[in-house]
């Protein structure tokens, strides 16, 4: 099978998706989903990035991520992949016995890879970010997006904090 090629040298933003390992609901609890997200804004600054809009699911996570230079998408996508997988496998394992006694830590937490998408223009970028915030709406968790506190919709809807820096860059 060919290698997919991840083209991030343009400098265009992009909307990335990734999986829990077999499309687990290893996000269920709460802290779970606040790991992910405070992982995400660590990233972020780390490597200096921007975040557009975000939402972690119980089962998958959706992003759009800026970087001022090229080439950073796949070393901070393993960075954030990891450091949030160690951390969620110790809150299972340490916190969540009665969670962690249901699935086997010792496969891993993500699915392999993710699926990134160059946002060219604002019109898909809005798309994009809309797309993100009816996903817990659609997936029956919340009824309103500004409802649902792991996810940029409250920050672009209500102006409130989302734990993650926001900002528009196109």
């Amino acid at each position: 099978m060919a290698k997919r090629r991840i083209y991030d040298a343009e400098l265009h933003a992009q909307f990335v998706t990734f999986s829990c390992f077999h499309r687990r609901r290893l996000l269920d609890h709460d802290r779970a989903k606040k790991i992910v997200i405070s992982h995400l804004a660590s990233e972020l600054h780390r490597t200096s990035a921007t975040c557009c809009g975000f939402v972690v699911m119980p089962d998958h996570v959706h992003a759009i991520v800026w970087f001022p230079e090229s080439g950073c998408l796949s070393d901070f996508m393993k960075q954030w992949k990891q450091r949030s997988s160690r951390q969620i496998k110790t809150l299972f394992r340490d916190h969540l016995h009665g969670y962690a006694d249901r699935i086997d830590l010792s496969e891993p937490i993500w699915q392999p890879g993710y699926y990134p998408f160059n946002l060219y223009t604002e019109g898909k970028a809005r798309e994009k970010v809309d797309y993100m915030h009816t996903n817990p709406v659609k997936a029956g968790l919340v009824e309103r997006a500004v409802d649902w506190p792991f996810g940029s919709a409250r920050y672009w809807l209500l102006g409130k904090s989302v734990g993650v820096p926001i900002r528009w860059v196109f």
